[in-house]
């Protein structure tokens, strides 16, 4: 069966995927095309253009389009909704009834417009239309090659549900276990505390995570109390979490002028200091309280009926901080995270429910190289179109490592482009970790971001152990590992100040240039390890295109780029 995801989104992260007979074929964003960071309010015509070219499929020959929004779960949950909803924002409640039809309409708007732009008939083409969190669930359970998992779903809200708890059960279908709504969201409250530090929600909340290690929870008791387990699941403050417009700080900021009042000015500038550090650890620390928490008053039967295995996804599943908590927690055996865990995954996970819903079991996710490829020829057209000089290698992995070995900084394009916002090894900037300073110029000089920020090591498979204090697999960069106190100062660069580092293992199997090149760098320096962030700067989209990538090298600090078997210089003589 051919089956189209779509995931519209009249908010942010739309993207599409193409699943044929259980088999994902192509997955992409579609700010990767337009260059527009989340792609706001945008429709993914791009993406769904280019799954449709990537699995060499005529509009005309999909035969269902999933989409992962559903007005029955309002209509199921919308007196439950209003019942919590109507004392903080009564406006709210009343339009779950008054203007549902009208949310429909919009929605479904937005896909059809989708489906016309792309060549699709909607009135031949079946559409199944699927809860969102059931969408972020089916990408978890579905794609993580478990028999059979307990589950967990969270992000700011979907429908009007945030929070998921459930079962993966053997038959493959999603049994429901407990379900939250919003304006209760583990979401909404990270999204409330991204904003008052000086961050952009949606956009933000992994940098409040970053700055987390600096600080001492114990020191901001003001956000120990945000949110409060309940026997139900948890309950958010009102008066302090994504606030009603007559409590908000100027701006229409989403945190309250009492929050200001409490906690001084909001956070300015990309220094860290006190107290936002204080902030962000208590924060962080709510948050893995709160999950935590759910773990064990919600699911604990689950994961002791299936072997410990836990599937997580949702925005809140790329907080890797937490991740670890879970990993550490004595009833989770195995943890899988989906490596597109925000709204940029429903697509998929759309589809992916759609194709298990008909009998086609999928297959386990190994990779996230689910974007456009770009061969050695399309490489040099790019080039020569430009003008541009490049030399043509042989051995692209061994020229990569000669210049990482000697303390270069190098772009690494190769092969298609990852799906979701890590990079692994497809559209990268890599750096030597053993060499102190190489981190800050990668921030300063090339992604132009703030100094504090951490760096990923991607690494050999097989060395993990010696490194890290954790044997959890960790293919798509979800999970943070304490590193070994022998390791720190052999490479100190990929060492968060809480002496953790958030690691991609790569095999052979997995990434065959990648893990050639880190054999590579590893038989000239004896380090099995690599720096590893995205190939972008602050603000943009991870590049897709070689001209994306020559645009990036011109207007910012690179100096080295391989794309294929090219590599570019601006360095000469």
């Amino acid at each position: 069966m051919k089956i189209l995801g779509i995931g519209c989104s009249s908010f942010h992260d739309p993207s599409a995927a193409i699943v044929i007979d259980g088999k994902i074929v192509a997955a992409a964003e579609e700010e990767r095309f337009t260059r527009d960071k989340h792609a706001f309010g945008q429709n993914p015509v791009n993406a769904a253009k280019f799954c449709l070219k990537e699995a060499n499929l005529d509009p005309s020959e999909v035969e269902v389009v999933a989409y992962p929004w559903s007005a029955e779960i309002i209509r199921e949950k919308r007196w439950e909704y209003a019942k919590r909803a109507f004392p903080k924002a009564p406006s709210k409640a009343v339009r779950a009834f008054t203007k549902l039809e009208r949310l429909q309409r919009r929605r479904l708007g937005a896909l059809y417009r989708t489906l016309e732009a792309i060549g699709i008939d909607r009135q031949k083409v079946e559409i199944v239309l699927v809860e969102h969190h059931l969408a972020h669930a089916s990408s978890a359970f579905h794609l993580s090659g478990f028999e059979s998992c307990a589950f967990l779903t969270a992000d700011g809200e979907g429908e009007l549900t945030s929070t998921l708890l459930g079962e993966g059960l053997a038959d493959r279908s999603l049994r429901k276990l407990g379900e939250i709504l919003k304006p209760d969201s583990l979401g909404l409250f990270y999204s409330t505390m991204t904003e008052y530090l000086g961050f952009q929600s949606m956009n933000g909340e992994y940098k409040v995570m970053g700055m987390a290690p600096f600080g001492d929870p114990a020191k901001c008791p003001y956000v120990a109390d945000m949110i409060k387990l309940t026997p139900t699941g948890f309950k958010c403050d009102d008066s302090r979490v994504w606030v009603h417009r007559k409590l908000r700080a100027p701006g229409n900021k989403h945190y309250s002028r009492q929050m200001e009042a409490d906690l001084g000015p909001p956070r300015t500038g990309d220094a860290i200091r006190e107290p936002y550090i204080h902030v962000a650890a208590a924060t962080q620390k709510l948050l893995e309280d709160i999950v935590l928490g759910l773990v064990d008053n919600h699911l604990s039967e689950a994961l002791e009926r299936n072997g410990g295995r836990l599937a997580f996804a949702g925005g809140v599943a790329l907080n890797v901080r937490l991740n670890r908590k879970l990993i550490e927690h004595p009833l989770v055996k195995e943890l899988w995270v989906q490596p597109a865990s925000s709204d940029s995954g429903i697509a998929l996970g759309a589809a992916t429910y759609v194709s298990e819903q008909r009998g086609e079991r999928m297959q386990p996710m190994t990779t996230a190289a689910l974007g456009p490829a770009y061969s050695g020829e399309d490489v040099r057209a790019a080039l020569e179109k430009l003008r541009i000089p490049y030399e043509v290698l042989e051995d692209p992995a061994e020229r990569a490592a000669d210049l990482l070995a000697r303390g270069e900084i190098v772009s690494w394009f190769q092969g298609r482009m990852e799906f979701g916002p890590r990079a692994l090894g497809q559209r990268s900037i890599l750096g030597n970790p053993g060499i102190k300073g190489t981190a800050n110029e990668i921030n300063t000089r090339i992604k132009f971001r703030e100094a504090w920020r951490p760096f990923c090591p991607s690494m050999l498979k097989e060395r993990a152990t010696e490194i890290f204090d954790n044997d959890h697999d960790s293919p798509f960069m979800t999970f943070t590992f304490g590193v070994k106190d022998e390791w720190r100062e052999r490479v100190p660069e990929i060492v968060h100040v809480d002496g953790s580092a958030r690691p991609q293992l790569v095999t052979e199997e997995r990434n065959p240039q990648f893990y050639r090149l880190l054999k590579c760098f590893e038989e000239k320096t004896g380090l099995p390890i690599l720096i590893n962030t995205s190939l972008n700067r602050r603000g943009e989209p991870m590049v897709c295109s070689p001209e994306d990538a020559i645009a990036m090298l011109y207007n910012s600090g690179l100096e080295f780029l391989i794309m294929e078997d090219c590599l570019v210089t601006k360095r000469h003589g």
